[in-house]
């Protein structure tokens, strides 16, 4: 129902959605001001540098892209700013698991944010997966009376851990090189107007993919 503008704007356009995204997300935790100047230079540089096998295009986007990007990416979330993450949860579980399993598992959360499961489950079933797959790294021996003893199915909590240690197994034979370029290649590439803004023009589709 956003229409094609929004999606041009922030979903199909990596390029201004992640500085967007950053930019966004230092006003709602408070860190202070970020330069958008210094924002937009330092994406340049890290275009050109890490991802120069995969981008061969100058980072075309200025400060204003990312002003504008953020108006569409608040529409999207509909100014809902909070968000629940499993850290909470993980630290309060993981007190009578000890530090070491809390160490593991906090990593693993980490990780887990990379893949889908913080979208389709809740907060404290990822912490509850991430403390399960660290006590069996950690061969933890009162976990498994721990998770016996708590009110949630350990089928639920096994599901999520599957699907995290899917995640492990894929970056296991994932050749970044390889890959990068052809995910970037199947992404929708957005037109800019004659303005220099994002808005107002039809979404762009490669060639190949028509």
């Amino acid at each position: 129902a956003l229409g094609c503008r929004t999606l041009e704007a922030v979903v199909s356009t990596q390029s201004t959605g992640a500085p967007t995204c950053i930019f966004l997300a230092s006003k709602v935790e408070e860190c202070g001001p970020i330069s958008i100047q210094r924002l937009i230079t330092v994406c340049s540089s890290l275009m050109k540098s890490k991802f120069n096998f995969a981008v061969t295009n100058e980072f075309l986007y200025r400060p204003q892209h990312v002003l504008e990007c953020e108006f569409y990416l608040l529409e999207i979330m509909d100014c809902c700013l909070i968000v629940h993450q499993p850290y909470r949860p993980l630290t309060t579980y993981a007190e009578s698991l000890g530090p070491e399993v809390l160490n593991t598992a906090w990593h693993i959360v980490n990780d887990a944010l990379r893949c889908d499961v913080v979208l389709t489950h809740p907060p404290h079933l990822v912490a509850l997966s991430a403390l399960h797959i660290s006590s069996v790294i950690h061969n933890n021996e009162q976990a498994q009376q721990w998770f016996t003893d708590i009110s949630i199915s350990i089928e639920k909590i096994t599901q999520v851990s599957e699907k995290i240690i899917q995640l492990y197994e894929l970056w296991r034979g994932f050749d970044e090189k390889k890959e990068i370029p052809a995910i970037l290649f199947r992404m929708p590439r957005p037109r800019m107007s004659h303005s220099g803004s994002l808005s107002g023009s039809r979404c762009s589709t490669p060639s190949g993919m028509r």
